[in-house]
């Protein structure tokens, strides 16, 4: 609850903006290297992901690993499955086949769907003060999503279903990453918010292994040296800001905020990757985006609102 540890509240919630701006960047990576298939892309930035990780946590991989159950090994496993292999191979179909606007429609009611599960925790805010802070996120995506209906497709109505249907599979997988994830960042008090992104980007790396040859098997367009390099850079780039950066960002947040106040903190990234969209198409955003602008940032000073605690009457009150 916020009140007497505000200032913390404050500060994760900076950490989850700065996530969600980083993190928003993933947005783009298909509109950059938009000849290279979703799993070379997951492909790709996982595997540089590793290897970064790999690198950075040799100093301390003893120690850490001496500190880590099997059952941990596990939860790290399907972690990095649901949180990072399988869902950016979704999230980069969907943006190719369904396009930026209508996958970030879909992703926009993470929030909504990490605060409901995050309400059935004990202790939480009740639903009932977190439902105007809901009601406002889902007024934001619903205007993005008329927004999109609106702009012409250059696809296929069968490839805009089967992006969709991505967004949806996407969204799904990231739901059950948060709240898996900051269930192990509270059980495990001893490893730092730090060290667990280190371990999930070398389980997260091995996963990526598996699917290089995937990658290489069902490519099927052949590129010269230069889009290459441009894949490598697009891939170092996300790696390293969003994987390492900003998912450090994201755990530090989790350890900080409710499980109801997480769920909140995505909208950022979904802010973050319109922004980064209007740049990149190079216009201003319609009405109907700005309205989504405006109950996002409502929906999420709600959400403060809800759980901030109750001031105390002081002594001097009580006795009068």
């Amino acid at each position: 609850m916020i009140g007497a540890a505000g200032g913390s509240t404050m500060v994760g919630v900076a950490f989850g903006m700065a996530a969600g701006a980083l993190w928003g960047l993933v947005f783009l990576a298909p509109e950059l290297v938009p000849a290279f298939s979703p799993l070379q892309l997951a492909a790709g930035r996982y595997f540089v992901y590793g290897l970064i990780s790999v690198a950075l946590i040799a100093p301390c991989w003893r120690m850490l690993r001496d500190s880590l159950k099997g059952s941990d090994w596990a939860t790290l496993g399907w972690l990095a499955l649901a949180g990072n292999t399988l869902y950016y191979a979704l999230l980069t179909n969907a943006v190719q086949m369904g396009g930026i606007a209508t996958t970030s429609l879909v992703i926009g009611f993470l929030p909504v769907a990490v605060t409901i599960a995050g309400s059935r925790v004990t202790g939480a805010v009740p639903l009932r003060r977190l439902m105007p802070s809901l009601l406002l996120c889902t007024g934001g995506a619903i205007c993005i999503g008329v927004q999109a209906l609106a702009t012409p497709s250059t696809g296929t109505t069968e490839q805009q279903l089967i992006g969709l249907l991505c967004a949806i599979g996407a969204l799904v997988s990231w739901t059950i990453f948060a709240i898996g994830n900051r269930a192990a960042l509270a059980r495990l008090g001893g490893v730092s918010a730090y060290d667990w992104n280190l371990l999930t980007g070398v389980v997260t790396g091995l996963q990526s292994l598996v699917l290089i040859p995937a990658a290489i098997l069902f490519g099927s367009v052949a590129h010269d040296a230069m889009a290459w390099a441009q894949f490598a850079g697009v891939s170092i780039g996300i790696a390293v800001l969003a994987s390492i950066i900003g998912n450090a960002f994201w755990n530090r947040m989790s350890r900080m905020l409710p499980l109801t106040l997480v769920g909140q903190m995505i909208l950022f990234e979904t802010l973050f990757a319109l922004i980064y969209g209007f740049v990149w198409e190079q216009r201003l955003p319609t009405h109907l985006e700005i309205a989504a602008f405006a109950l996002v940032a409502l929906s999420v000073l709600a959400c403060l609102g809800a759980h901030r605690t109750p001031r105390q009457p002081t002594i001097a009150a009580q006795a009068a």
